[in-house]
């Protein structure tokens, strides 16, 4: 027996709506921005509402009934077991992001420039929604109890559409409220050669460790006894918790045979590897071995702000393990820069919230680069591998399920080509720039050079005409021999950038401005198109 017990949501309690009428035009006119407005009318039509109510109050109301406790025992088999336990990380990650909203909506429009706001919160409920889909994704490859399918899987759903709801109607209050002309704050630094952009939310130390790893160090691993821990688990384990600085763990040369969890309580922790080829942090959990997707990963990164750098995430279970992940992030405000991630299929877990990687390296074969963040790749090697017989690779799988999600992979000034396993038999095994996991998958890939290892169809279905209509795919000024469009997919869903206005859609000053995680990240050597 299994006692399973999952708080889905915060709560939220409101003392200042107690006239008025129901279902007055505000909730009409509110819950037609949603997907899912018969919910929202159900959810606000018995509430009274006083006449100066804002659509803000709705959102707290919303936010208020979305809390539910599920419960149940039964029967399960082991995968089951894990895949609840993620549900109930997963949970948990929903209500500290959903406390976080609260306390955004208090202070909004005041906290900070409004679009800045606006994006934090809806960077946030689009994570609750992938956290919801991360949990059913889990129990789907199960054949659970038809009281735990009931009791779990539909109230996620209900929990999970309440979420969408929440988002469209954030997404429409702070439309209406962002003002056009308000100016993006870019910060950069310059090296000796070129102007480098990066993420406006690291700080000007941050950015110096990532440039040159130099600064001071607060705890050393080193297998071999040298260090203050033989592990990294170790390390990140005495951390401290919550911390509002940065803290930094040098990881001195060698294999660390470990999986490594940085859970949210452990904020701002920083990695500093002897280089990729030199520390390498590698496990072979996977979905074969019994693992779930989420759990298999070798290093999970949860805790908001983790950086890395010059260090290799491996998984070594090879092309069979199936689903076996190198690094899971979920982290927002996460940076990586010259690391490596190495496994086969879904090697890099893009989860959710902010990430940004920079001339990082990343290698696998089927959907290996997935997840649902808004995560940017630039001057990265994205490598496909040889996979197992019959099989095809891919290199995306992005999750994005809510057209008013700001999630979605952009893939610039990079590489894309084969290993060198692959090179000689790459004929044998078609390689793709992507399929589409979720209904609303959004992938851009532009300025990058691709190789003709990407069949000329450029792109693959997920299961028939699934998403086909309602995905973003796009391409913009790619060079190679893979590169050549005329051959590819006609989906109504995809296609090639040729105006000038929705290439710079996708530049790191305005796509990143817009989702308000990274204010410029302007590709290396230049700021435009």
């Amino acid at each position: 027996m299994f006692n399973f017990r999952l708080i889905l949501l915060a709560s939220l309690l409101l003392t200042s709506v107690v006239h008025g009428t129901t279902l007055p035009s505000l909730i009409k006119s509110t819950c037609s921005t949603t997907l899912y407005p018969q919910l929202c009318y159900t959810t606000l039509s018995t509430t009274t509402l006083s006449t100066t109510s804002t659509k803000k109050d709705l959102i707290q109301i919303t936010i208020n009934t979305i809390s539910r406790i599920l419960s149940t025992d039964a029967t399960l088999t082991k995968r089951t077991k894990l895949a609840l336990l993620d549900c109930l990380e997963l949970g948990s990650e929903t209500i500290r992001r959903i406390d976080t909203v609260i306390d955004d909506l208090k202070a909004y429009p005041n906290k900070k420039p409004i679009h800045q706001h606006a994006n934090d919160l809806k960077t946030l409920m689009s994570t609750t929604i992938t956290n919801k889909e991360t949990c059913l994704d889990g129990l789907s490859h199960e054949t659970p109890s038809w009281l735990l399918r009931k009791l779990v899987i539909k109230k996620q759903d209900k929990g999970g559409k309440m979420c969408s709801n929440v988002l469209a109607m954030i997404k429409s209050m702070t439309d209406s409220d962002i003002v056009d002309h308000e100016e993006v704050n870019i910060k950069m630094f310059k090296d000796d050669e070129n102007i480098v952009m990066w993420p406006e939310w690291l700080s000007a130390g941050d950015r110096k460790l990532l440039q040159s790893g130099t600064d001071t160090v607060n705890v050393t691993v080193a297998a071999d006894g040298s260090g203050d821990y033989t592990t990294v688990a170790a390390a990140v384990a005495a951390a401290p918790s919550k911390s509002g600085t940065r803290y930094v763990i040098k990881i001195k040369a060698g294999v660390y045979r470990e999986n490594v969890n940085i859970p949210s309580s452990k904020t701002n922790l920083m990695f500093i590897g002897d280089g990729r080829s030199n520390t390498i942090i590698t496990a072979n959990d996977s979905v074969a071995g019994g693992n779930t997707t989420f759990k298999s990963a070798t290093v999970a990164a949860v805790g908001d702000g983790f950086l890395a750098r010059d260090i290799t995430f491996q998984n070594s279970a090879g092309p069979s393990g199936h689903q076996a992940v190198a690094l899971r992030v979920g982290s927002d405000f996460s940076a990586f820069y010259r690391c490596g991630m190495l496994a086969y299929q879904d090697t890099l877990y893009v989860h959710s919230n902010r990430q940004f990687y920079y001339e990082c390296m990343v290698a696998g074969t089927v959907d290996f680069i997935f997840g649902n963040a808004a995560v940017v790749f630039q001057d990265c090697d994205i490598q496909a591998r040889r996979p197992d017989p019959k099989q095809k690779n891919m290199l995306t799988a992005q999750g994005r399920t809510d057209p008013n999600q700001n999630t979605g992979i952009v893939i610039q000034k990079c590489r894309i080509s084969a290993t060198s396993d692959l090179q000689p038999v790459q004929a044998d095994f078609p390689t793709y720039l992507g399929r589409p996991w979720k209904e609303y998958s959004r992938t851009v890939v532009m300025q990058s050079s691709i190789s003709d290892v990407i069949d000329p169809a450029g792109w693959y279905p997920w299961n028939g005409d699934f998403a086909l209509d309602t995905l973003y795919y796009r391409e913009y000024q790619n060079t190679g021999p893979g590169a050549d469009t005329s051959k590819r997919v006609t989906w109504k869903g995809w296609g090639v950038i040729t105006s000038t206005a929705e290439a710079e859609s996708f530049t790191p000053g305005t796509f990143i401005e817009g989702d308000s995680w990274l204010q410029s990240t302007g590709f290396p050597f230049s700021l435009g198109l």
